[in-house]
């Protein structure tokens, strides 16, 4: 009867399924490792991430194909990471972009950089805004807030002017987002000889340390884990930082933690001149 409906003839469809059973799926086997690789990242991976892996293990295949047999799968990540946006055009003064990617620093205090980013928690929102030295990475100050308003970055920038020495007046790059853009902000950094430095519009290359900073906290804790409630992601949050800060180790940094390292770089420096 369906084959009456369709106007096809017997034989047309016996040919085609013979055909079908004669040649099997030959990404067979693919698709089951690319289901069983997605279930164990908690479905969190997506096909860029699938193919890693899949090439990693041997399997070669492009990454296009990948994608399209997670789509006929209708395998999809549940993750979907949207970068919160403070630029609201200009609603002050916006600096230049006099970092322009020179994302290293010969010593501590040198350059910072600072940005805002976003956490959901159930219906509620959490900003957090730290301030980064690229002399090792290292997290100098933050702040959090349910509200990205002035008051969260200009307390980070705060508590990190507190930390800094006579004579050292820091490079201090941001994006165009309002806050920066506020007079507060810019009190701040005068009352502290710092200079302030911002990306170009739209492109967020230009603060590339303090986004790679974002997106590893958010890989490494907050997407392997469930928050109830704010309080509970504050604290996690907080054990985060320090554990960056004083434990995780950077292999630019020769192996060591940011804190460690800078704590050895000083303590080579005094060495030094003790010998002068």
């Amino acid at each position: 009867m369906l084959l009456s409906i369709a106007d096809l003839a017997r034989s047309t469809f016996y040919y085609h399924q013979k055909r079908f059973d004669e040649n099997p799926d030959p990404y067979a086997q693919v698709r089951t490792r690319i289901q069983e690789i997605f279930t164990d990242s908690k479905e969190c991976y997506g096909h860029r991430k699938i193919w890693a892996v899949l090439v990693k293990e041997g399997i070669t295949i492009a990454k296009k194909t990948v994608l399209r047999l997670m789509q006929d799968m209708g395998i999809q990540t549940k993750v979907r990471r949207k970068r919160y946006n403070s630029h609201r055009g200009q609603v002050g003064r916006v600096a230049g972009n006099i970092l322009n990617r020179e994302f290293t620093a010969d010593g501590p205090n040198e350059k910072w950089v600072s940005d805002v980013t976003e956490f959901s928690v159930e219906d509620k929102k959490l900003y957090l805004s730290p301030v980064i030295d690229l002399y090792d990475s290292g997290v100098v100050s933050y702040s959090m807030s349910t509200s990205p308003n002035t008051t969260l970055t200009n307390e980070s920038l705060t508590r990190a002017c507190q930390g800094l020495r006579p004579g050292q007046t820091p490079l201090v790059h941001t994006d165009q987002g309002f806050q920066y853009q506020h007079v507060s902000w810019a009190a701040i950094l005068a009352a502290h000889g710092a200079t302030p430095s911002m990306s170009r519009k739209g492109n967020c290359w230009d603060n590339a340390v303090a986004e790679n900073f974002f997106g590893q906290l958010k890989s490494e804790m907050f997407y392997l884990q469930k928050f109830d409630t704010v309080g509970d992601l504050k604290a996690a949050i907080d054990e985060y930082i320090h554990w960056y800060n004083f434990e995780r180790i950077s292999m630019r940094l020769g192996g060591l933690a940011p804190m460690e390292y800078r704590n050895k770089t000083a303590t080579a420096g005094q060495q030094v001149q003790a010998l002068c």
